[in-house]
Formats: C-alpha cells, sequence, structure tokens
C-alpha cells in the first residue's frame, strides 16, 4: 500500500498523529532530502524525491506491495505530490492523509478567513494574473521564479492596490510573517507562500 502522508507546515509539532503513525510504521520513506532529514532514523529504506516523477512512478507501481510512504509539504493534495499519485493509482491502493497546508498556517496566523480565498501556485507555471487579480482573495504556493517579487511587480504593472502577506519558513523558528504593500515588497525571501488581498 502506497500512503502519501502530509507532513505539514514544516514543524513536527503540525503533523498529525495519524501521519506520524504512518511515518513510523513505513518500510520504505520516500520524500525531498529536506523531509527525509526530518525523519531520517525511522526506517532503513529511503527513495529521495527528485524532479523525475515518471521513474518516482515506475519505482511505485514495481513495489505497490510495501509499505511506503511519500512524504508531501502541508497537504498531498494541495498542489502536491497526492494529485499525480491519484493519476497512476487507485483508491484500493493509495491512501491519503492530509496535512495542515502552508496556507492554511498562514490565514490562521493572519486570522484571515478562508472562506472565498481562491488556491493556485506558482510552481513550474506562469499564473495568469489578469485573471488571478480579479479575486479578492488569493493565496498561492510559491517558488524561486514565482515568489513574492514577481506577484507585487504583477500588481503594479496593472496599477492596482493590493496587500500581501507573506509567511516565511512558517512554522520555524525563524518564521516572519508580512503584511505589505507591493511597492515596499522585496526582491528575496525564504521559503514562503502568499496571501494576495484586495482590501477595498
Amino acid at each position: 500500500m502506497i500512503t502519501a502522508v502530509g507532513i505539514g507546515p514544516g514543524d513536527t509539532a503540525y503533523l498529525l498523529p495519524q501521519a506520524q503513525r504512518y511515518i513510523t510504521e513505513a518500510e520504505v520513506l520516500v520524500g525531498g532530502r529536506r523531509h527525509l532529514e526530518i525523519f531520517s532514523g525511522i526506517t532503513h529504506e529511503t527513495r529521495v524525491l527528485d524532479a523525475d516523477l515518471a521513474s518516482l512512478i515506475v519505482w511505485l507501481q514495481n513495489n505497490s506491495t510495501r509499505h511506503i510512504v511519500v512524504l508531501a509539504s502541508g497537504d498531498p493534495l494541495l498542489y502536491g505530490i497526492g494529485k499525480l499519485l491519484s493519476e497512476y493509482f487507485t483508491a484500493d491502493d493509495l491512501r491519503i492523509i492530509p496535512g495542515i497546508s502552508s496556507i492554511q498556517y498562514l490565514c490562521a496566523k493572519a486570522a484571515l478567513d478562508m472562506n472565498d480565498i481562491y488556491l493556485t501556485s506558482g510552481h513550474g507555471r506562469t499564473p495568469d494574473f489578469d485573471w488571478l487579480l480579479q479575486h479578492d482573495k488569493v493565496g498561492m504556493v510559491t517558488d524561486g521564479r514565482v515568489g513574492p517579487w514577481a506577484i507585487a511587480q504583477a500588481i503594479i504593472q496593472r496599477g492596482l492596490s493590493r496587500t500581501l502577506i507573506i509567511g516565511e519558513n512558517l512554522s520555524l523558528s525563524n518564521e516572519r510573517i508580512h503584511r505589505l504593500r507591493p511597492e515596499a515588497v522585496a526582491t528575496d525571501y525564504d521559503m514562503n507562500v502568499v496571501v494576495i488581498l484586495n482590501e477595498r
């Protein structure tokens, strides 16, 4: 059985007890290097999750009878590995354990309700900012290319008034949360997610 486990925003204090149980009982842990370091010593066998997702799928298909846990940042189904796995494995072969997403965590820290938030990701894609910025509240998973600076520049170029809530290193000891107008956004931030608000 393959189990995709959401490990939350970073600090293991935010790991759900059920997720911890599956990780502890795993025969093989699959995850990014940073994820595997967090859980080092739990199992003798690990596999690094890298950009070669095609070979990962083949390996998982060939080892699907083993107790494999695939670690995912935040929640596996919120712009995570869970979507890919669900395309290749049925619900009989794939168990998904949800986690607290970094956007959920950031909204909680900012006391911002999520009832009308539009969730998206800038990972490996070029966002359609004309469409996105029609929403009053957008939560965006970022990467090194589409991060706070790129988002701020897109807002400025369109002459819009928005507020960015930027969460860096969420749940970790060096966590920082900024609430800024686009003009005040710096060019570089540590690992982050962003909420874009239209505060009319």
